[in-house]
């Protein structure tokens, strides 16, 4: 079983370094085209989505990798924030739902 959890380590720390490299290529197109306009508007748009949801694999990949050697509890917890962050990204309005729900 550490054999496993070291070679999907591994794996991680790989998909990590591709992931950060080119989500940093897409903050640099972003950034340089924010001064100088040169892309599309659609292609500025696919790019600001795709930001977005770069960092959230980027966090995901690199928990998954740091909570790999640790207990049972860190990982839930981890993967808990994780569903939280993903859900409120994904249904903006689920927060205000919630609250609403509370307050009655």
């Amino acid at each position: 079983m550490k054999e496993f959890r070291e070679g999907l380590g591994r794996v991680f720390d790989v998909l990590g370094k591709i992931l950060a490299i080119l989500t940093l290529i897409v903050w640099i197109l972003i950034i340089i085209n924010q001064n100088f306009a040169f892309l599309p508007t659609q292609v500025a748009d696919v790019l600001t989505v795709a930001k977005a949801w770069m960092l959230i694999g980027l966090v995901a990949v690199v928990g998954f990798e740091a909570t790999i050697e640790r207990n049972i509890l860190i990982r839930i917890i981890f993967y808990l924030l994780l569903a939280v962050l993903i859900i409120f990204h994904f249904f903006p309005g689920t927060y205000d739902y919630l609250i609403g729900l509370v307050k009655h």
